[in-house]
């Protein structure tokens, strides 16, 4: 895969917030099956029988495998699958490509996204999926709402990375939107 060649930074616009949401939910939809097959490898590897065995290894296993994912697309072009559906590319604030250890430190601290969630839940003791999901659902949507503070429209884990999206077409595509 060969990257897009940069533009300067000025000449970005940041993707609307509901194209951004958008990216994330079909990610949501495409992760499933990769962590369906992680998840299956997993319990085949390591002979897990019942959900509950070996669940805070299941955990670990899953959040390595989609670091693997996020890095290295985000690395190599700077797009996931839907990222590139949607017309969304992950570059430098400076309009250069994320590296490695960019990508890596990203994809940590985009667990804001749930964090805050996740903690409430166990706060407040919640058992019930349902209540989880809901809590889940409304954070998310704070946080990204909380897109419309920054400056630029970023999401706020872009601004302390160094990183932004942008709207990104396929060269063969710009072209014929510039006519």
């Amino acid at each position: 895969m060969t990257a897009a060649p940069a533009q300067p930074a000025g000449s970005l616009e940041t993707p609307s917030l509901a194209r951004r949401l958008a990216a994330f939910i079909y990610e949501g939809v495409l992760l499933f099956g990769v962590l369906m097959i992680a998840g299956y490898l997993y319990s085949s590897l390591t002979q897990q029988h019942h959900a509950l065995q070996g669940q805070t290894g299941l955990q670990a296993f899953l959040f390595v495998v989609l670091a693997i994912y996020f890095v290295w697309f985000w690395s190599h072009g700077g797009q996931t699958v839907a990222m590139r559906a949607w017309h969304v590319r992950l570059l430098q604030h400076d309009g250069q490509p994320v590296g490695e250890w960019r990508a890596s430190l990203r994809y940590l601290a985009s667990w804001v996204w749930f964090l805050p969630a996740l903690a409430a839940a166990w706060l407040a003791e919640l058992r019930s999926a349902a209540q989880i999901f809901a809590l889940m659902v409304v954070g998310v949507i704070t946080y990204a709402l909380s897109a419309r503070l920054h400056p630029e429209r970023q999401f706020w884990h872009d601004a302390l990375c160094g990183t932004r999206l942008v709207t990104w077409r396929p060269a063969a595509r710009r072209a014929q939107s510039d006519r």
